[in-house]
């Protein structure tokens, strides 16, 4: 058989392993030059995507040293079966590793009356449950503020490397609004449900 595929390439002219041939060219390779870079200016990253409004949410979770969160607005919704949702958190985040070790957090939706308690959790280094009266999720024990208008509990279900952020999937295992909370105690839910929104460096609120 191998003999027979020889003798036809040698028919139709082809080189075959016995016969020299002219190699292509090599290609010019060369590094891209600076000059040639198109970079994004991160205060113009930031400043572009600021016109995107977002809600704002408190991350928590509990681990062996006690409770921890931080202030996030990137999240979002991500599956409906099985119910997953999503948050980015930076690689240099000193509370990250803390969720990561309890396995679990809670998703606290800040509402429009809340915008002091958001500034509280972005701040690194502090005691940011001092004066901040929670319980406890009834799946995970993570966390629970009062008075956010909702409030989902979550278990990690897996990490994502994204730039410079990691990108956090959890699977819901509790949700709850502050309606359902007062109609059970049959008391007016406060502040109306609004949420706290976020457009370019500042806060404010929804309004029909």
């Amino acid at each position: 058989m191998a003999a027979t595929a020889v003798r036809y390439l040698r028919s139709v002219g082809a080189p075959t392993a016995t016969e020299p041939f002219d190699a292509l060219p090599r290609p010019d390779l060369r590094a891209v030059g600076d000059d040639e870079r198109l970079p994004v200016d991160p205060g113009e990253f930031r400043r572009v995507l600021g016109h995107f409004a977002t809600g704002v949410t408190v991350i928590t979770a509990h681990d062996d040293s006690g409770p921890a969160g931080f202030a996030c607005q990137s999240f979002a919704s991500l599956s409906l079966e099985p119910p997953l949702v999503a948050f980015m958190v930076a690689r240099t985040s000193t509370t990250w590793p803390r969720i990561a070790r309890a396995g679990s957090f809670c998703v606290n939706v800040l509402g429009a009356h809340q915008g002091e308690l958001c500034r509280g959790f972005a701040v690194s280094g502090a005691d940011k449950f001092a004066g901040v009266p929670y319980d406890r999720a009834p799946a995970t024990g993570s966390p629970r503020l009062d008075s956010v208008p909702a409030w989902i509990d979550c278990t990690i279900q897996t990490v994502h490397t994204g730039g410079d952020h990691l990108i956090v999937v959890g699977r819901v295992e509790a949700l709850g609004t502050s309606e359902e909370g007062a109609a059970a105690e049959g008391a007016a839910a406060g502040e109306d449900g609004a949420p706290l929104l976020f457009h370019r460096g500042k806060f404010g609120r929804f309004s029909a």
